[in-house]
């Protein structure tokens, strides 16, 4: 198989997948429970990840994007676990973002693509670690169907030209059923058509999901998606 040119690839990657998340800031949902910060947007709580050659892009275009250097154990496991192909990044933060110049890990946090056992992606599913932090993952309808149809796009093409990143995300999605099936939990998907879906534990069947059984986590547990609330955290 030939070998990706993964510099073009992201680029094409970049010039595709611009939509953001939901038409809301959802920054200013999670950040008053994250000291102020919103979640994707600070090392303290996630750690971009970047090939080599889209760091490479990235510094081309802009000097927003520094290596990490972590300070404390956790950031030096990460970085430490890495692929040699690999490389752990930050930002400027939140009030320098250059949304052109996104890494394509904080375009689609806080999901990645969703595969089945038998290797279909299927939709999105989240990184359930930010259960807890990110406003987004309690409230998946307000994701855009715009966003959808990019995030499906770009990560089709990805795992088409680089074999690595398919080897990855089906590796990371078996993963996530052995975690939610030990928890006896369902994993909420959002469909590639912008429904949802559930992966049930302890066999992984799919079935539809409806909106208003889609879990909601602490600190967002019980509390409904105005869209008052919503339209002032525009």
């Amino acid at each position: 198989m030939p070998v990706p040119d993964i510099y073009r690839l992201y680029k094409k990657i970049f010039d595709s997948f611009e939509a953001p998340v939901s038409r809301f800031d959802c920054g200013r949902m999670c950040a008053p429970h994250n000291d102020g910060e919103p979640v994707c947007c600070s090392t303290r709580y996630a750690v971009p990840v970047v090939e080599k050659e889209e760091y490479r892009l990235l510094r081309s275009r802009t000097d927003m994007w520094r290596r990490y250097k972590p300070d404390d154990a956790v950031g030096r496991q990460i970085v430490d676990e890495l692929p040699t192909t690999c490389l752990a990044v930050e930002c400027r933060g939140a009030r320098h973002c250059e949304r052109d110049n996104r890494s394509l890990a904080c375009r689609a946090f806080p999901f990645f693509p969703y595969l089945t056992r038998e290797g279909e992606f299927i939709g999105l599913g989240y990184y359930w670690t930010f259960e807890d932090l990110c406003w987004v993952i309690s409230n998946l309808q307000v994701v855009d169907k715009a966003f959808v149809d990019e995030f499906v796009g770009a990560y089709e093409l990805l795992m088409r030209e680089d074999k690595s990143e398919y080897d990855n995300f089906l590796s990371h999605s078996a993963y996530m059923r052995r975690v939610f099936s030990r928890w006896s939990r369902f994993i909420p998907l959002i469909d590639r058509n912008g429904g949802f879906l559930k992966v049930l534990p302890h066999g992984g069947r799919v079935v539809p999901c409806a909106p208003e059984a889609l879990p909601r986590h602490a600190p967002y547990r019980g509390k409904k998606t105005r869209p008052e609330a919503l339209d002032a955290a525009e």
